[in-house]
């Protein structure tokens, strides 16, 4: 006791950083650790005893066994369509010598300012009943079914146009990063372009290649708003089957062991992955590295038709944008018939948005749960990013492995383990419901964010300058001060860019969202959703138009300062 009390006194014990760490083992144990743990004791105890009635009743239920099958072959089928879609716009925009492809670049890119429930309902309003490309067939196929737009191809379509962010983002610098020697000094060798291509080019991207293939895979094995919204009755995978089950009391067993399965599934082809990037890329053997030179197609016809394939492609990534921006200055029966009159537009629906409390109570809710979500978070990752980088102790290092939790878990795994561990105590608080409530959404949030934070703050610190801090101490500054002066204003920037994306990429979340919201506080990705659906009113469509198309803003916006 009493050298605790002198290491008190001397200042060896940094008692805000003690607190620090005790506030950062509850949460993680808290909310990381013992939901997920509580999941699987739910799934597998019965009365005290082990039990694998769950895995009967998913054996039993044809509609468990259907979804599992479904998403595996959307997944499958995804790998393959996603990669040709991927690969052919960095080729159009990045390899190739097409004409507009700064243009094209802007198409492509659309994908990362609008994602999930609002990419969806964009393409349902497109391709849809009431949609102008169905209006358009059905002027050559006058009894073509109007509601064609459904099920497996669906889904497939809009994740084969909506899943190529990550093209766009690594594949892009993989092609910048080639080096031009190796192209030239194969073309003075006699090697044709497919040649070069196909046995030069790809080849040395085959590890960002594989990367992108496994995260691809992920997202189409746990995908929830496409299935949700234009899978109709016959094709569900997945994360809506867990959604279903999650809704009925008898059922939630099953839909635990479903999102325990996604998240193996998961875990597995993460492990995969970090694996194939241990192994690196392949890089140039050349003392210097030349600027890559676009490729201008030699054979005519495959010129022509690398043309029109790109700028189709074009067309179908901005019809979704373009529909949704028209139709949010126009009425509600132009909506509701898809037939645009000369009396169609009005700035009606932006006005309602800012005089309507109904109106723009979701934008609230949802620019209130982000910012606070993205803000905490941030927080967290620089007390863990710091504890870890500076390892005084040798359990420092367990925090990492901890924080990263998050990545091995589908978003419906997380939101079922703190569902079904806090949803009794959170609805016997009787009329606080609403604040609990408020509670959870905002941790859910916090910890689906938490891995892409935690590893863009810790590079952060590991580029600090460690004579800066060193000076600061010899000068006998505080940890404490040290970190508010020295080190923060350093690593701000970063820490901004990660604020910022992540308050972008909350702002219309829905997958985590549908378990846990509570009916008076509905976030903006519950609202688009609901607006998709057959009941939704003509006023709640055009405002989910007005939504998407100010989502969008915001979230270019957000890009270009993250």
């Amino acid at each position: 006791m009493g050298k605790l009390k002198s290491k008190l006194q001397d200042g060896t014990i940094n008692i805000p950083g003690l607190i620090l760490k005790l506030f950062l083992i509850w949460f993680i144990f808290s909310f990381l650790v013992f939901p997920n743990v509580n999941l699987l004791l739910k799934v597998f105890i019965k009365d005290g005893h082990f039990s694998l009635d769950a895995i009967h009743k998913i054996m039993k239920s044809t509609r468990a066994i259907n979804s599992l099958k479904n998403s595996f072959l959307l997944a499958v089928a995804s790998v393959v369509t996603v990669n040709v879609s991927g690969i052919l716009i960095v080729l159009f925009t990045e390899y190739f010598d097409i004409k507009g492809s700064k243009i094209l670049s802007l198409g492509f890119m659309t994908t990362l300012i609008y994602g999930g429930v609002v990419l969806v309902t964009g393409y349902k309003f497109v391709y849809g009943e009431t949609g102008i490309v169905t209006k358009v067939l059905m002027q050559f196929f006058p009894n073509m079914d109007p509601q064609w737009f459904v099920g497996f191809g669906a889904v497939l379509f809009i994740i084969t146009f909506s899943g190529t962010s990550n093209h766009m983002m690594f594949l892009t610098n993989a092609v910048r990063n080639l080096d031009y020697h190796t192209i030239e000094a194969a073309k003075n060798m006699g090697a044709s372009q497919g040649t070069i291509l196909f046995k030069i080019v790809l080849p040395t991207m085959k590890p960002t290649i594989f990367a992108i293939t496994i995260l691809t895979f992920i997202a189409a094995l746990s995908t929830m708003s496409g299935p949700l919204i234009v899978g109709g009755p016959d094709f569900q995978t997945i994360n809506p089957m867990i959604k279903t089950f999650a809704n009925m009391t008898g059922s939630r067993d099953i839909a635990a062991l479903l999102a325990i399965i996604l998240g193996i599934a998961t875990s597995i082809l993460l492990f995969i992955m970090q694996k194939i990037e241990k192994k690196g890329n392949y890089i140039s053997i050349s003392k210097t590295k030349a600027k890559m030179t676009k490729q201008k197609i030699e054979n005519p016809v495959l010129n022509v038709i690398a043309h029109i394939v790109a700028y189709v492609m074009f067309v179908i990534y901005m019809l979704p944008i373009i529909n949704v921006l028209v139709f949010s200055f126009t009425d509600g029966m132009t909506i509701k018939t898809g037939q645009i009159r000369k009396d169609s537009f009005t700035l009606e629906n932006y006005a309602k948005l800012f005089r309507s409390s109904t109106a723009y109570k979701p934008y609230l809710v949802s620019i209130l749960y982000s910012f606070v979500a993205a803000l905490t978070v941030a927080v967290i990752c620089i007390a863990v990013a710091r504890i870890v980088t500076k390892l005084k102790h040798k359990w420092d290092k367990l925090y990492e492995p901890l924080i990263l939790i998050p990545w091995l878990l589908p978003s419906t795994m997380i939101a079922l383990g703190l569902m079904m561990t806090y949803d009794e105590a959170r609805w016997n608080l009787a009329n606080k419901v609403l604040v609990a409530t408020t509670v959870i959404m905002l941790i859910a949030y916090m910890i689906i964010k938490l891995p892409f934070s935690y590893r863009m703050i810790r590079a952060a610190f590991i580029g600090l300058d460690g004579n800066m801090e060193e000076a600061a101490q010899v000068m006998g500054a505080k940890p404490f001060y040290t970190m508010r002066k020295v080190i923060l204003p350093i690593i701000m920037p970063v820490v901004l860019s990660v604020v910022v994306l992540n308050f972008n990429g909350l702002l219309s979340e829905y997958d985590l969202s549908v378990f846990l919201y509570h009916p008076l506080f509905q976030p903006l990705g519950i609202v688009i959703k609901l607006a998709t659906d057959e009941t939704a009113t003509t006023d709640a469509q055009a405002m989910a138009f007005v939504y998407t198309v100010i989502l969008m803003i915001i979230s270019t916006i957000a890009l270009w300062l993250g």
